[in-house]
């Protein structure tokens, strides 16, 4: 019973190749099927239309282009299609001829050729079918023992590393950790089974049990490897039970050959070399992983150690402030020489950098003589939090009370400008200072009601955990080297992108975001009244597309700016048409209006109050200090 139930699946090599083509045969023949039976989809107004799809390539080469909209042709397709069920068909027939590589070889080409033609309902087996097969074609078409067992080691470490990442990415999740995430994928309209949902809130327990299962064998399926492949039987058993679960209940009923295509390169290069069944094995090419991977970890923590080092760096002309918490804070300041102009005080957005604010600052340089100070909270970049008591947002209020009374001259007016959470700490910030604050600039500020009134908001922070403590532990491990810049961080100004990169890509600014998160949620859904009144001009500005998302977000702002409101006040509510949560910031034209915007309010309140300190006037040598003033 011992020996049935454990022990290796040994193989031989041209057995592996023959079983894995034909599997990830029957999977390119449903595939296409699938796609010729249901040319609606591809038709005008379809969910892949490509008259639509081909504008999300706009950015490629013009050789890549014209290659896309010659595969894109509905004429072309439907060949494709047809060639492709021919060599599927063909593929399943007896024999061992080198022609069958070629085929393999077509497949899987094709398979990614289509890929953005089908961009929409490709699932990942037909990713996982697609490197199968040319790996498997390529094997065919070599002569070589060596390069054949290369090839089949590299689509065996590649089903390790898919079980693997996915394993212990559903691990960050709490779902998966508590295992409730069984029911809630059962639940769902796309991939749901009211059958199996039902079942599951009749038996949580076991619900529960079966989650854990499938968790443990995606995070420990290279067990398989152990003792001579002593539970490489167990291990791809329950693997298959897995599939055929998946596609039965979940309706994938390609992953069932897709994954399992890639099993028998596992099976053959799991059993010990001393079988007579995989005699002769080439196993360089584990070695060889095992040198990449070791080189790419080494580059990795340097490549860390870098970025930690580039993000912690203090700005070349920039100053510190210890606040009363013990926190250290760190800000940049640009202060002209005429001290009726007024100080503006930039506060970021939760896991945002002063960076975000470069198009933004850049304006005000240019065209007025304002000061301005940008400083990065306790946490983030280069400040330090001291602190040992639990974080609270009041720390990150008292933090910018403090720091508007030791960097900013009692004579100076004060204007705070916040992001986001940044904005709700400059409201609170300003009820302290009283009158040493002539103003707040909301720029798309959070409300502290809106976890309870918006619901567009109460369904983003049930995910937003998740997602910071992904990021965060995913940085921590070390795969920041993976990341590749956002379109954010290009859209930057070209000086402060490396910076901005690289506290996006260490996990020192996700800590700190996490430990925000978990204390603006709490605070906010303790919230309940009115705002307080705040004796203070006031600027709200709204991205277009967070109030037309959620139009409660506009009822919020509103009230944002009826806070301030009173006689002799300055209360100015506007929306930046065009612009999201982020691109009112890193979006050089909406940055500059932004900044516009701003140096109008000003000049409003000068005029309003008669003053002569208003945003306008020489500044001296403003454009050689832009860099400074962020």
């Amino acid at each position: 019973m011992t020996s049935t139930f454990l022990g290796p699946v040994p193989i031989s090599r041209g057995r592996a190749l023959a079983i894995s083509e034909r599997l990830t045969a029957v999977t390119s023949l449903t595939s296409s099927l699938e796609y010729i039976t249901h040319q609606r989809q591809i038709r005008r107004g379809g969910l892949n239309d490509w008259t639509i799809a081909r504008g999300m390539h706009a950015s490629s080469t013009r050789p890549t282009r014209r290659i896309l909209d010659a595969v894109g042709n509905p004429t072309t397709t439907k060949a494709l299609h047809i060639a492709r069920i021919a060599a599927g068909a063909a593929l399943l027939a007896p024999g061992n001829a080198r022609w069958r590589g070629a085929a393999n070889v077509f497949l899987g080409l094709s398979n990614a050729a289509l890929y953005p033609r089908h961009r929409y309902g490709t699932d990942g087996s037909d990713q996982v079918s697609s490197f199968v097969q040319t790996a498997a074609g390529l094997a065919r078409l070599s002569r070589q023992p060596a390069v054949q067992d290369a090839l089949l080691w590299y689509v065996a470490l590649q089903a390790n590393l898919s079980y693997l990442i996915s394993g212990w990415v559903k691990l960050l999740g709490e779902p998966w950790r508590t295992g409730s995430a069984l029911n809630g994928i059962m639940r769902t309209r796309t991939y749901g089974h009211e059958g199996m949902w039902n079942l599951t809130n009749r038996y949580p327990v076991p619900s529960r049990y079966l989650a854990h299962g499938v968790l443990a064998l995606e995070c420990l399926f290279p067990v398989a490897y152990l003792k001579g492949g002593a539970l490489a039987r167990p291990v791809m058993a329950s693997a298959a039970a897995f599939h055929v679960a998946n596609g039965y209940f979940m309706g994938l009923g390609r992953f069932i050959t897709a994954f399992e295509a890639m099993h028998p390169m596992v099976a053959y290069t799991s059993a010990p070399k001393n079988h007579p069944a995989v005699a002769g094995r080439d196993d360089r090419m584990l070695k060889a992983t095992a040198s990449v991977a070791a080189i790419g970890v080494t580059i990795a923590g340097a490549m860390a150690a870098t970025r930690r080092a580039r993000a912690t760096d203090p700005w070349p002309h920039g100053r510190v402030l210890t606040t009363r918490h013990g926190n250290e804070l760190h800000y940049n300041e640009r202060v002209s020489e005429d001290r009726k102009k007024p100080v503006l005080v930039f506060g970021t957005g939760m896991i945002s950098t002063t960076e975000h604010f470069g198009w933004v600052t850049d304006k005000l340089v240019e065209e007025s003589d304002c000061g301005i100070i940008s400083y990065s909270r306790a946490g983030y970049g280069p400040s330090k939090r001291r602190s040992t008591v639990p974080y609270t947002l009041q720390e990150s209020v008292d933090d910018l009370v403090d720091l508007v009374r030791g960097a900013v001259a009692e004579d100076r007016d004060v204007y705070l400008v916040g992001h986001s959470l940044g904005g709700e700490i400059g409201r609170r910030a300003a009820v302290e200072l009283g009158d040493r604050v002539r103003g707040v600039i909301y720029l798309d500020s959070s409300h502290p009601d809106e976890l309870t009134r918006s619901k567009q908001q109460q369904e983003a922070a049930d995910r937003l955990k998740d997602g910071l403590n992904m990021f965060t532990r995913s940085l921590r491990a070390g795969l920041g080297a993976t990341l590749v810049r956002p379109k954010w961080v290009h859209d930057l100004p070209a000086e402060v992108r490396n910076r901005a990169f690289a506290q996006y890509a260490d996990s020192k600014l996700w800590r700190a975001g996490l430990r925000e998160w978990d204390a603006t949620e709490a605070d906010f859904k303790k919230w309940g009244g009115d705002l307080p009144p705040v004796d203070a001009h006031a600027l709200v500005l709204s991205a277009q597309r967070t109030v037309d998302r959620d139009p409660e977000q506009l009822l919020m702002h509103n009230e944002l700016g009826a806070a301030h409101r009173g006689e002799g006040r300055v209360v100015r509510n506007s929306v930046i048409e065009g612009a999201d949560h982020d691109t009112m910031l890193t979006d050089a034209r909406l940055g500059g209006d932004v900044g516009r915007r701003i140096l109008s309010f000003l000049d409003e309140v000068e005029a309003q109050e008669g003053g002569s300190g208003g945003a306008g006037g020489a500044g001296g040598s403003k454009g050689n200090q832009s860099k400074e003033a962020r």
